[in-house]
């Protein structure tokens, strides 16, 4: 039987099938005519009266069947479910099948029972011709097919076979299979129309899942014909060109689409010219092109154009607005100082440089650098927030000085750069300057702080044709150094002899670090002498350098430079190592002291380094004595007295160096693990001819005793001071050029066990002191 039964299909197509069993009806009429014809000319022909019977049954029951497809029609003409079908279909089938058993009737009657030629020619014609429309009418109904075609063709085969003569029962057995052929015809058209159906349904869910792809997509999507027409188009298209639905767009130009933009006064006439040049060119060239366009209204849109298949063009376009404005947020924040909102370094020497390549390659121009004073103790003292806050001060008065031919910049930190385009000359930049240095004059409330500004600046004026902007603001810099030397609030130009200066101190530099890697330095040891004993009590360990060309270097001008490159420790490191290892091999009553920089103090390595210092050298460590300066104390008081606690550890003495020079230094003697105080030389300068430093001295001294602490005086330079010290201060050591320069390691071997000619007259001094 067929392949699709009803229980195989879908229920709507079934429902279907069953459906179309309803249509034409007018035919069962015309079917009814005919028989009722054929069946009177049989009658008239053989003037039995059985054929005008069934001439009369047929045209009734065909009537009966038309009123039974009417009565569907009547009802609505629609099915709701399956059931209903069902219920329709076995309607039909009932009636249908009352018309193929009379029309089977007439052919046994008129082949066997009454035989006549043009009875039987008539009857097997009206079979034939029913038969035809057994498939085209009755495909919905597999069983209506199977029903008709038995009802139709079983009557005509068996009065064949019943004449029992070779060419009917021949006949009879060849018309037989006619039914399966109709069954097979009827399943096979079923087939064919399943499939469409399905076909069709398939076709048109892809067709809704595009159009609600097409529809609901974030960009807009028109495709264009082999003529330029749009052919496909969805919502966001539609609402993009001000048109309800995307039908309206269907037949429409690229050009027209454009230009309904420009009426609407979202796009410019020119870019309307530039997008449709360019995604035309794309589509003819079938490449890939994408266009960035800027509404009127503040969007942005991007436009891409691509060549489809069979000469389709396909343009799409996407609101790229959220990513335009972030591109530009991040172009900003890498151009834009995040604080000040002026230029930032790069973007500033990026645009400089633009306007110097351009213009008169031979006028003037200026860079000025602008560095506030002492803005390190802002945010040491009142916090970073309250700096910043100060920063943006100091830039919103300095834009306020951009112009045309004027760029401003935040360089980093404090320091801002400002460049004039043309210069006139000196006066004129220095005309200029000054007004920027007046208007940075007065206070400023930073979160109720008031807070003066003050700056220094350095400032370089220079042809075009021969500099570059990294140049001038190395010059600049320079100058800058310059005035902040000079006492800071103020400016100065850049001259030569600055540059001159600059690069003497960058090969001295260089020098100085291959000596320190080459341990070229050399260590030298001033004499601490015992007052009571006149001897050699302990040293201080002096570095001291012998540049090759410029002969001795002042540890003033090469110790600044170590500690500006960052090398300081290292010189520490070596001075201690070759302190400790000379030390050794003097007498067990000399000692030796070594001074560590801040920058020692700023790891926790400097204790590992003592110790292992004294390791190697097998120096005691009770003959060690660290000197630290405030300046060593400043960064991390607390840090730095847990560092000194562990040398202390270590048997290691601890000295204050320069005591009274810093503003905190009394609160220093009962906060660090002290074992001495070197008073500075500045309080032995006038001790001979002002009392008050004389008494200052005695009370330092009168202070520091009970503490346990002992007391060396620097500085001592004539024998005045020595007798004064001795008469009435009575310090435990004393250090100056008065015992002679510093000595190398065996200078102070020779001379630790001398004492000094003059100790008689101390201890003469000491006995007087002692009796009065």
């Amino acid at each position: 039987m067929g392949k699709t039964k009803t229980e195989n299909i879908p229920a709507d197509v079934y429902i279907q099938f069953v459906r179309s069993l309803f249509d034409n009806a007018h035919m069962i009429l015309i079917g009814a005519v005919c028989y009722w014809i054929l069946g009177f000319m049989m009658y008239m022909r053989t003037d039995n009266p059985v054929f005008i019977a069934f001439s009369f049954l047929l045209l009734f029951v065909n009537i009966f069947r038309y009123l039974g497809i009417r009565s569907f029609h009547k009802a609505g003409g629609t099915i709701a479910d399956v059931e209903e079908a069902r219920r329709w279909e076995r309607h039909y089938i009932f009636r249908g099948s009352l018309q193929g058993l009379g029309l089977g009737a007439l052919c046994f009657v008129s082949i066997y029972i009454y035989p006549d030629p043009y009875a039987e020619l008539a009857a097997m014609s009206l079979t034939l011709g029913s038969l035809v429309t057994v498939v085209g009418r009755n495909y919905g109904s597999t069983r209506m097919v199977v029903f008709l075609s038995m009802a139709v063709i079983g009557p005509a085969s068996l009065a064949l076979l019943l004449r029992l003569d070779l060419p009917s029962v021949a006949l009879g057995l060849m018309i037989f299979p006619m039914t399966f052929i109709i069954i097979g015809s009827a399943d096979h058209v079923r087939d064919v129309l399943f499939s469409a159906v399905i076909g069709h349904k398939e076709a048109r869910k892809l067709a809704l899942r595009f159009d609600r792809a097409l529809n609901t997509m974030s960009h807009g999507l028109i495709m264009l014909g082999p003529e330029g027409k749009v052919v496909v188009a969805n919502a966001e298209a539609a609402h993009l060109v001000s048109l309800e639905t995307p039908d309206a767009l269907l037949g429409r130009s690229i050009h027209s689409l454009l230009l309904r933009g420009v009426a609407g006064g979202m796009l410019a006439p020119k870019d309307c010219r530039y997008i449709e040049a360019q995604l035309t060119r794309a589509l003819r060239e079938g490449r890939d092109r994408k266009v960035l366009v800027p509404f009127s209204n503040g969007q942005h849109y991007e436009f891409s154009a691509r060549e489809g298949d069979q000469e389709l063009g396909v343009i799409t376009f996407e609101d790229v607005t959220a990513r335009v404005e972030a591109e530009e947020k991040i172009r900003t924040m890498a151009r834009y100082d995040s604080l000040t909102g002026l230029a930032n370094r790069a973007y500033f020497h990026e645009l400089v440089g633009e306007a110097m390549a351009a213009g008169d390659r031979e006028r003037l121009c200026g860079v000025a650098i602008i560095d506030l004073d002492d803005f390190k103790s802002v945010n040491d003292t009142l916090g970073h927030p309250v700096g910043d806050g100060l920063i943006y001060a100091v830039a919103e008065r300095l834009a306020a000085f951009a112009a045309e031919g004027i760029r401003i910049s935040r360089f980093g930190g404090d320091e801002f750069i400002l460049f004039f385009d043309r210069v006139e000359d000196e006066s004129h930049l220095a005309a200029l300057l000054d007004r920027v240095f007046a208007g940075l004059q007065g206070e400023v409330d930073v979160a109720g702080h008031a807070l003066r500004i003050q700056a220094s600046g350095g400032a370089v004026i220079s042809r075009v044709a021969g500099t570059d902007v990294d140049e001038m603001i190395v010059k600049a810099d320079l100058a800058l150094y310059k005035a902040k030397e000079l006492g800071k609030n103020g400016w100065r130009l850049f001259e030569a002899a600055m540059d001159a200066a600059f690069r003497n101190k960058q090969l001295m530099k260089a020098d100085l670090r291959a000596a320190v890697d080459a341990k070229a330095l050399r260590v030298v040891y001033q004499p601490i002498v015992a007052l009571d004993t006149m001897r050699i009590a302990s040293c201080e360990a002096l570095c001291r350098w012998d540049h090759p060309d410029l002969g001795p270097v002042s540890p003033a001008v090469f110790i600044p430079l170590a500690e500006e490159m960052g090398i300081i420790a290292d010189i520490s490191t070596f001075v201690l190592e070759a302190a400790c290892t000379e030390c050794a091999k003097w007498p067990s009553h000399t000692s030796v002291s070594v001074n560590l920089s801040a920058n020692d103090f700023r790891s926790r390595s400097v204790v590992q380094k003592v110790r292992d210092v004294l390791a190697a050298s097998g120096l005691e460590p009770r003959r060690l004595e660290i000197e630290v300066t405030e300046t060593a104390l400043l960064d991390d008081k607390s840090a730095t007295r847990e560092l000194l606690e562990e040398i202390r550890a270590l048997g290691v003495r601890i000295a204050l160096d320069d005591f009274g020079t810093g503003y905190s230094s009394l609160s220093y003697l009962h906060k660090l693990p002290l074992d001495k105080i070197k008073i500075d030389r500045s309080f032995l300068i006038d001790v001979t001819r002002n009392a008050r430093s004389l008494e200052l001295l005695k009370g330092i001294v009168n202070l520091s005793r009970p503490l346990g602490l002992s007391v060396t005086v620097e500085g001592v330079e004539t024998f005045e001071q020595l007798k004064i010290l001795a008469r009435q201060v009575e310090p435990d050591l004393v250090q100056g050029f008065l015992f002679g320069a510093a000595l190398s390691a065996s200078g102070i071997e020779t001379m630790s066990s001398m004492t000094w000619p003059f100790q008689s007259q101390i201890k003469a001094l000491g006995a007087a002191t002692a009796r009065s």
